[in-house]
């Protein structure tokens, strides 16, 4: 054991694995495109499989494009030919991935796919492979050597193969025009689907909704912002919000006046706060606090006060 080498190993990994992916750009040919093409074009599904590490990374190509709108479901190789070929429907494209293209379970499936009149694209690091030679187009993702000092353990043949597949993923992601609100609807759960579709209304609509006129009284000031608990109200003029008072106002106020009793909202209130449109997406608001370095933001809609956002709202919904 020579421990003096663990970062150099680790580097030499990392090192030849950066390699072969920048080799991949040489195999972004016509098949690539035409495999693309065929994919946006089909009313079926996409269709991939493979077998032991291959079929992992089937299965997490499957979950990228199922997450950026490629509809597509994962076949285990082993299973289809003992009764999961029924997995294919009529008009679904297959991609069947396998480092050699010469493994028995692929040679057993390849035939079952074609008499099922299926498109088949070979993802292959052998381009003679009886993978190869059988499918409709090819992927190619050969690699000079496995990470592996013995060139067994699959390593970086499977990083080119995650690799292409992602390629894949985002060129149809591109094309078909997937947007922030698709992905949305694909992510609606945890931090990620929040930031995407959360709105500041959200969050407004279940606050309290302190104000104060110009004219209110500290007294009554302090208690407007104490029973709303958000640290915070704003002064309005009928409607306009013309000013905001926060806690720090408060404590301010504490060291400029000895008699307080006559002091009103428009006395010690900041002018021009900042505000956020109701409609606007909280992770917006997070972006005005943090520039800002607040913790309380007006909500407001053509003009009109809407509420309050608070900094611990958007902890509490796993925005930050």
């Amino acid at each position: 054991m020579d421990f003096s080498q663990i970062k150099n190993f680790a580097k030499d990994s990392i090192k030849m694995q950066a390699q072969a992916i920048d080799d991949l750009n040489q195999y972004i040919n016509e098949d690539f495109e035409e495999v693309i093409k065929l994919i946006v074009k089909s009313k079926g599904r996409v269709v991939i499989t493979g077998i032991g590490k291959s079929a992992i990374i089937a299965q997490k190509i499957v979950a990228t494009m199922n997450s950026t709108g490629t509809p597509a479901v994962f076949m285990h190789a082993a299973d289809a030919i003992h009764g999961d070929l029924g997995t294919i429907l009529k008009d679904d494209i297959v991609i069947c991935i396998s480092k050699s293209g010469n493994t028995p379970e692929i040679k057993v499936l390849v035939p079952l796919i074609k008499n099922f009149k299926n498109k088949l694209i070979g993802l292959t690091g052998n381009a003679s492979s009886y993978l190869a030679q059988h499918s409709d187009f090819n992927l190619l993702t050969p690699v000079k050597q496995e990470a592996c000092p013995n060139n067994l353990a699959p390593t970086t043949s499977t990083t080119a193969q995650l690799v292409m597949g992602d390629a894949l993923a985002v060129t149809l992601l591109k094309i078909k025009g997937f947007s922030k609100k698709d992905f949305a609807k694909y992510h609606p759960g945890g931090a990620l689907g929040k930031a995407l579709y959360l709105r500041v209304s959200d969050i407004t609509n279940d606050n309290l909704k302190p104000q104060v006129q110009p004219e209110t009284l500290m007294k009554d000031v302090i208690i407007e912002i104490s029973k709303n608990m958000l640290g915070v109200t704003p002064v309005l003029d009928k409607e306009k919000i013309i000013g905001i008072i926060t806690d720090g106002d408060l404590r301010r106020m504490l060291t400029k006046y000895d008699d307080l009793r006559q002091i009103t909202a428009k006395d010690i209130m900041s002018q021009n706060p900042k505000t956020i449109d109701n409609d606007a997406m909280a992770v917006d608001a997070l972006e005005v606090l943090e520039n800002n370095n607040i913790t309380q933001l007006i909500a407001e809609q053509n003009g009109k006060y809407k509420g309050i956002v608070h900094l611990h709202n958007l902890i509490k919904e796993g925005i930050i």
